[in-house]
């Protein structure tokens, strides 16, 4: 007579990882899952041996999972170098275009070697806001920036600093914060 709520057979998950990390990699196996057997007893522990793959699987599936998931705001600060020409460029700014790509690759420069990107963004920056908050954006979301200098900033890793961003307000150097 079958109780309700209880199986002949139980199976740990430690089992059923087990079985699933021996499979991972057999596609006869896999396309051709074997069913086990009723068994009035419990099933054994795996050993240790046959639980690595399992182990393995999982810690990259919760890998990837992570970096499917970007976040959705970070923090960040940047300096600004515009040009004659960009869009909203102050009008005391005279330099070309090639001038300022150069200037904003050594603001890079110097912010790599471990100078304070604070202090960067207070010296080089053409943002009119930029001098005052050294640079500092706050959190923002993807969508509040432009295409370009979001999909910059949300690559990079916390503490890291950008390559030159071009956009239509000029060069961009990126240090993420957050």
């Amino acid at each position: 007579m079958k109780q309700r709520g209880r199986y002949p057979f139980r199976m740990s998950a430690v089992v059923v990882a087990a079985l699933v990390g021996l499979t991972v990699g057999c596609e006869e196996k896999v396309a051709q899952p074997a069913a086990p057997a009723p068994s009035p007893t419990p099933a054994t522990p795996p050993t240790a041996q046959s639980a690595e793959p399992a182990q393995a699987a999982s810690a990259e599936a919760v890998e990837a999972e992570s970096e499917e998931a970007p976040p959705e705001s970070i923090a960040a600060q940047h300096v600004l170098v515009a040009y004659r020409g960009a869009t909203r460029a102050p009008k005391d700014v005279k330099r070309t275009k090639a001038e300022a790509k150069k200037l904003a690759e050594e603001v890079r420069e110097k912010a790599l070697a471990g100078t304070d990107f604070s202090e960067l963004a207070g010296e080089y920056s053409d943002d009119p806001g930029g001098k005052a908050n050294r640079g500092n954006l706050g959190k923002f979301k993807r969508e509040s920036k432009v295409k370009r200098f979001s999909d910059a900033a949300f690559q990079l890793k916390v503490g890291q600093v950008s390559e030159v961003v071009e956009t239509e307000f000029g060069y961009h150097v990126i240090k993420r914060n957050q």
